[in-house]
């Protein structure tokens, strides 16, 4: 598939939604555990997409877009999420990042970006150049793959639980 901002923005804007009906209302159980030792829970994997949401994805195209000749991006703290307040409930974390999610894809949109300012550059602190068409592209894939490993992450608590079927379940095997 080729990028669009479009088709990338269909996917960006359902995220909010996703997770609301994944998360929205679940006991603590389900999203305060994890993996184990170095390993998310769902509720930090919020934090970590609400995070990125204030400081990356907008602010980085935003660089690219602007006349400074000075386009290198700071360095995202990946892990900035587990030093905030941890005992907000889920359903605020949610419906912070609905908020600031839509607030972010209206302001990409007023951007009117086209195939000219996709190709334009900026500067990331450990991969070097990188253009704007392959930091919306990364955008689009980062929240699939957190979706992705809050399903993981909640199908592995009942992994001791699925007995034999065990063998069919791809996802905890991984």
């Amino acid at each position: 598939m080729t990028f669009e901002i479009e088709k990338s923005i269909e996917i960006l804007s359902r995220t909010p939604l996703v997770l609301e009906s994944l998360l929205n209302g679940l006991s603590a159980e389900w999203v305060n555990n994890n993996e184990g030792e170095n390993t998310w829970s769902p509720y930090e994997v919020l934090g970590h997409l609400i995070h990125g949401e204030k400081t990356d994805w907008l602010q980085r195209t935003k660089i690219i877009l602007s006349n400074s000749e000075h386009k290198t991006f700071e360095p995202f703290d990946r892990f900035a999420q587990l030093k905030e307040d941890n005992t907000r409930p889920i359903e605020e974390l949610l419906e912070e990042f609905s908020a600031i999610r839509l607030e972010n894809l209206k302001e990409l949109k007023s951007l009117q970006i086209n195939d000219s300012k996709l190709q334009q550059k900026g500067v990331h602190p450990a991969l070097g150049e990188v253009n704007l068409k392959e930091l919306l592209s990364t955008w689009v894939v980062h929240d699939l793959g957190h979706i992705s490993q809050i399903t993981r992450v909640m199908a592995k608590q009942y992994q001791s639980e699925v007995g034999p079927w065990i063998e069919y379940l791809g996802i905890l095997k991984k």
